[in-house]
């Protein structure tokens, strides 16, 4: 699959919660983060952005497309176009998220 143009890639920011890193979450989440995105295989038609999520009142996930919000609906039919289920698409990137976080944390 040919890589799509930024402005058409749907960017998924994925809000992570301190405590998925432990008790020590809070220190660790930012470092985390960024050992995180720099890290991340993205995919033809998505790029993600991880970043920590202190603000509870914040969705844990946005998707935007050329910096517009997408509802639901929206995200799901994008999806769609490249045989995506938004639910699979972001159980996938939470399995990511968890081998990410053993290996930060050392414990693979």
């Amino acid at each position: 699959m040919t890589e799509l143009p930024a402005e058409k890639k749907l960017s998924v920011l994925f809000r992570l919660e301190p405590g998925c890193l432990g008790p020590e979450g809070a220190e660790l989440i930012e470092g985390f983060c960024n050992f995180a995105n720099s890290n991340i295989n993205e995919l033809p038609y998505a790029s993600y952005q991880f970043v920590p999520r202190f603000d509870k009142n914040l969705p844990e996930w946005e998707y935007k497309i050329n910096s517009r919000n997408l509802n639901n609906d929206r995200v799901s039919s994008y999806l769609a176009i490249f045989g995506q289920v938004k639910n699979q698409f972001e159980e996938s990137l939470e399995e990511q998220v968890t081998e990410y976080i053993e290996i930060y944390l050392d414990r693979t």
